[in-house]
């Protein structure tokens, strides 16, 4: 068990290095696709193993249970997509000059450490370490946002740095708070920060020092999960990073950057009751869904239409976060397998309109389906992933946290969440058929890399394997649940 954690953090840390002495070329490409390979199959390899228990290893530094394996399988399959996908994209970008080699060079080797950051954050058992991972991503992603070097993609990149550089200023300081409390509790000062050792002493922390470092921790770490209030750097950060980056942003890191809160919330919750993690979730959640679903209204672009997607469904991944339950976090984990995977196809098809069309206005982008049929496909595909029809994945998990907010009596939650995912689902639908339909005549030819037609169509296959089956992950997802201390 050990070996194979070892091996999903070490494998992206030598693609990266690999790439950097060697230069962008199919050769270490490659190492970069396999890396994101072996994550994959280290996650999956640790599921079989594991059972429903915790483990830990490198004397307490690493944990390995449910939830972390689930992330794993997430990012093994997203990265899989967005680095095979990144082949095409740097091939195209250096055949137009819109880079050079020595930019290649720089976004494999950071893409391989973004990996790697987000692999920390989820193993790691101390949550000082995690903040440092996650703190990592920030710096790796703000490079390859602006991997253009544009002025939208540099205005981009500083508001993306500085924002969620308050939001991790703000984590720090919850960090330390609650370090101090674990300490005054009794808890040994070298390991005052472990999770175990943190959830062993929940019950005795003060109950006031707890609730105000879970206040910072829900702000800061919310804010690298686009939620209310520093959610405003996502739509411009998506909307300018290449569009494998939008797709690992979008598909994963927000789902990283999520699952801290969800380690952190049964600490508060043993010292200061159930009720201060849940009222502030469902006030984010809530929040983030009404700005999601109207700025989806109103936004012209199709990569912003993505991202405001993204801000929608975490936003009711924190609302299921509210609930608490077993079944709530079991929906929770597959609605972000499901949407992570959508959200990959969708963000690497619009980024072949966008090379077709020097730009991402959805005026600009129309019939799609007659233009390009794999093209076409994918993003009715991944339109209707989002959307929650069967019978993808999505569908089951919306469902299943409808139904828990309904068990855990927060009807009023559920009702609020039902008419904004219905204004957000009729402005997908509308700006999806003004793109998927229409008058071909004039637009230019859609090209389509080998590598991003492999990458599609594998994602394709995947959104509709977990909508048909998820069976197989369902004893997963409820350890998950288990391991965070779900109510029943």
């Amino acid at each position: 068990m050990t070996g194979l954690l070892l091996a999903a953090i070490l494998a992206p840390i030598g693609a990266s290095i690999a790439t950097l002495i060697g230069g962008w070329r199919r050769a270490t490409a490659t190492l970069i696709v396999l890396s994101a390979l072996t994550v994959l199959g280290c996650g999956a390899a640790l599921g079989f193993q594991l059972g429903s228990g915790t483990r830990f290893t490198l004397g307490g530094l690493l944990r390995v249970d449910a939830l972390s394996v689930t992330m794993l399988i997430v990012i093994g399959i997203v990265a899989t997509l967005a680095t095979w996908a990144s082949l095409g994209y740097l091939d195209a970008e250096l055949a137009h000059g819109h880079t050079d080699a020595r930019g290649a060079r720089v976004y494999g080797a950071l893409t391989s450490a973004f990996l790697a950051a987000m692999v920390v954050a989820l193993c790691a058992n101390n949550i000082g370490v995690i903040w440092v991972a996650i703190e990592a991503t920030t710096v790796i992603t703000a490079f390859l946002v602006g991997h253009r070097r544009t002025r939208t993609a540099l205005e981009a990149t500083w508001k993306y740095v500085v924002i969620c550089s308050v939001g991790i200023a703000m984590a720090f300081l919850g960090t330390v708070l609650l370090y101090y409390a674990a300490e005054r509790a009794g808890a040994p000062a070298n390991a005052a920060l472990n999770i175990d050792v943190l959830m062993a002493h929940a019950g005795v922390l003060d109950p006031g020092t707890a609730r105000l470092a879970g206040g910072l921790l829900l702000i800061g770490y919310g804010a690298k999960a686009g939620l209310f209030p520093f959610h405003t750097w996502l739509a411009d950060a998506h909307s300018q990073a290449p569009a494998p980056v939008s797709a690992l942003m979008s598909g994963v890191l927000l789902s990283v950057a999520f699952s801290v809160l969800i380690r952190i919330k049964p600490i508060i919750d043993a010292a200061t009751g159930p009720t201060f993690m849940r009222s502030g979730l469902l006030v984010i959640g809530l929040a983030t869904l009404l700005i999601a679903a109207l700025m989806l209204t109103v936004t012209p672009d199709i990569k912003r239409m993505l991202a405001y997607s993204s801000m929608e469904n975490m936003g009711l991944i924190a609302i299921a976060a509210a609930a608490g339950t077993t079944l709530a976090i079991a929906a929770l984990l597959l609605h972000v397998l499901a949407h992570g995977i959508g959200k990959t196809v969708l963000f690497l098809a619009s980024g072949q309109l966008q090379a077709a069309h020097n730009s991402t206005a959805i005026a600009d982008i129309t019939a799609v389906l007659r233009r390009s049929r794999l093209i076409g496909v994918s993003l009715a595909v991944g339109v209707i992933v989002l959307l929650g029809l069967p019978p993808f994945a999505m569908f089951a998990s919306e469902l299943a946290i409808a139904r828990s907010l309904a068990d855990a009596r927060l009807s009023w939650a559920l009702a609020a969440g039902m008419l904004l995912i219905v204004v957000a689902f009729a402005a997908l639908a509308r700006n999806s058929g003004r793109i998927l339909l229409g008058d071909s005549n004039g637009a230019p030819a859609i090209a389509v890399p080998r590598a991003v037609a492999g990458a599609l169509i594998l994602g394709i296959a995947a959104s509709i394997a977990i909508g048909i089956t998820a069976g197989p992950l369902t004893d997963l997802f409820i350890a998950a649940a288990g391991n965070v201390g779900a109510a029943p």
